[in-house]
């Protein structure tokens, strides 16, 4: 009897995992042209922010940006879901709202049935119904792995816009999503999840990011950014740096998927997760005797994650509880911010 194909088995990483590292896309940028040239260019490459943005006037500017990557799960519609929802959160981590996409489709067609390509872009189109817009066109390619995500076109007021770079000493830090993602799929391609697990993942997963168009709005929030393959220590870090500031994220406070912790201590990580903290580690500061799972947890690389806000802290109890009521029921306080280096001390 012929084994049913699996995604995963034609790729050789899988969802925000196949990111480059934080180093090597570090360098890739160094030598690029500036940017400042461009009066109408808000944001670009200088920060690390989540999408580029562009004046259109003196109200409302554009929100543009793409994310794609590799199957990370078996199922195309569930892959086609997720890598839709990634693309969506670059938008509104920025406070913006989305108003169509176009499909990025690598598909290796000697290998995969066009039934099984149709699921995936099904998957997609879902995903982006869901946030009230249309997937309006793309582009394919033959590719000897498969790859799909999307571009995405949004709008932002001026005074809703929101970058990493803005978060202020005395703010406190929310995370909307647990954490854990690389963790269970690597569990995944071992067999080790249980089915209660992958419901898990794939609820969080395609959960879209709206809550940051609505956080936008309060002058209480100052900065968000996504936290997806750098993992939160990484997204943290690029918060830290844009800002100038120190950002303490207490360890014991990060929410987690219900089998992250089992997992990683039962030997379950990815390479992404080493890879991360080769990139970054130097500018993170850990506490004495930590073991290595617990650090391997800040390190995981997430697909389709929560959103890391900054907002003053007085605000931020109510805050949270409007996130999850909203929705997102693992929101956490998870950290501070202060004035001093540009690190990540965990606490």
């Amino acid at each position: 009897m012929t084994e049913p194909l699996r995604l995963t088995a034609l790729a050789h990483g899988g969802g925000c995992g196949c990111k480059l590292s934080p180093a090597v896309l570090r360098e890739l940028l160094s030598e690029q042209p500036a940017t400042a040239a461009f009066a109408n260019l808000i944001v670009g490459t200088e920060t690390g922010d989540d999408a580029a943005v562009w004046r259109l006037d003196d109200a409302t500017h554009i929100v543009a940006t793409t994310d794609f990557f590799m199957p990370m799960v078996d199922d195309p519609f569930d892959f086609g879901r997720i890598a839709a929802t990634n693309a969506l959160s670059d938008v509104y981590a920025m406070g913006g709202r989305p108003i169509f996409a176009l499909a990025i489709l690598g598909m290796p067609i000697d290998k995969m049935p066009t039934a099984m390509i149709r699921e995936i872009l099904r998957g997609g189109a879902h995903a982006a119904a869901g946030a009230g817009i249309p997937v309006a066109g793309g582009h394919s390619i033959d590719s000897p792995e498969p790859i799909y995500g999307l571009a995405v076109i949004g709008l932002v007021s001026r005074d809703a816009l929101r970058r990493n770079s803005d978060a202020r000493p005395g703010d406190a830090l929310i995370l909307t999503k647990p954490i854990g993602v690389g963790i269970y799929s690597a569990a995944i391609k071992k067999g080790a999840l249980s089915q209660e697990g992958y419901a898990e993942m794939i609820g969080v997963m395609t959960r879209l990011n709206t809550v940051g168009a609505e956080l936008a709005r309060d002058p209480a929030v100052h900065a968000m950014t996504d936290v997806t393959g750098f993992g939160l220590l990484g997204h943290a870090l690029e918060m830290a740096r844009g800002a100038g500031v120190t950002v303490r994220v207490r360890l014991g406070d990060a929410p987690l998927l219900a089998q992250a912790e089992a997992l990683v201590q039962a030997g379950y990580s990815t390479g992404a997760s080493t890879r991360n903290w080769a990139s970054y580690g130097e500018a993170v500061i850990l506490p004495d005797g930590i073991e290595d799972w617990r650090r391997k947890l800040l390190t995981d690389p997430q697909t389709s994650g929560g959103l890391l806000v900054a907002c003053d802290a007085d605000a931020a109890p109510a805050l949270c509880a409007r996130i999850r009521e909203g929705g997102d029921p693992h929101a956490r306080i998870v950290g501070r911010v202060e004035a001093g280096a540009p690190v990540v001390a965990v606490l």
